[in-house]
């Protein structure tokens, strides 16, 4: 997927494709994150959909819940779903700044010739 040490650095425009390829794989985390936090909000909590987006999306942004959750499989499905979400994060995080990452250090380790 990256290029050797020994192969030259990407041209720009190889290099967005890769940068554009990492986001929607990370995006498409999210919201299969999202979908799953909603699901879970609807299913264990009887929350509308528009509220169960709201929840899930302030957890998965890292603001916390909205409605706190009332039933004690909801109580449950929330602080699994925080626990998760927080790994979601960190997750896409990973994915988007790899390319980065590696063109950073790819090009310190160039030949100078």
């Amino acid at each position: 997927m990256f290029e050797h040490i020994s192969e030259p650095l990407l041209s720009p425009r190889a290099f967005a494709l890769r940068v554009a390829r990492s986001v929607a794989v990370a995006m498409a985390i999210v919201l299969l994150s999202l979908l799953l936090g909603m699901l879970g909000y609807r299913t264990f909590e009887g929350l509308s959909w528009l509220d169960a987006f709201l929840n899930a999306a302030m957890l998965l942004g890292g603001m916390g819940p909205v409605a706190l959750p009332v039933t004690e499989y909801g109580k449950l499905f929330a602080g699994i779903y925080a626990l998760y979400c927080g790994l979601v994060v960190i997750m896409a995080a990973g994915i988007m700044l790899t390319p980065v990452a590696h063109r950073l250090m790819h090009s310190l380790h160039l030949d100078d010739d």
